[in-house]
């Protein structure tokens, strides 16, 4: 199995950014302790401040992976365009948060992303990522 893990805006910043929401952890040193978990899956990540380079993965990933884990950040909130994006493709995708999104600012109560997503997975931390991951794990095959 292949997923690709997207992170969106400010989140190369873990390990620094407000680390009593988002930890002390950076996603690369996060990011090899799943690889080394999750030996028998190749992971791929993939981050970027820009929402049309976000949407260019998600595009791109369609032909490579079998799945997708989606953390769009704040653009969960604001973007149309990325929700449009994982409704176009045919591989699921799960929506992920760090922090529990329903209990910060009212803004970010609301996912343009969830309603297209396999799952929303969200307020484990960084176990976020591990979560989904189990989640494409139990999925059927695709020819069964």
């Amino acid at each position: 199995m292949k997923i690709l893990i997207i992170n969106g805006p400010n989140l190369n910043l873990l390990g620094s950014r407000e680390p009593e929401i988002y930890g002390s952890s950076t996603f690369e040193d996060y990011f090899s302790s799943l690889q080394f978990k999750f030996r028998d899956v190749e992971l791929s990540h993939f981050q970027s401040n820009h929402e049309g380079k976000i949407i260019d993965e998600l595009h791109q990933a369609q032909d490579n992976f079998d799945g997708i884990i989606l953390n769009a950040a704040a653009y969960t909130h604001t973007s149309v365009a990325i929700a449009d994006a994982v409704k176009a493709i045919q591989i699921p995708v799960v929506e992920v948060h760090i922090s529990n999104t329903s209990a910060r600012e009212k803004f970010r109560h609301h996912s343009y992303i969830a309603p297209n997503a396999k799952g929303v997975i969200a307020g484990f931390g960084l176990k976020s990522y591990e979560l989904a991951i189990l989640s494409f794990l139990d999925l059927p095959e695709k020819d069964a």
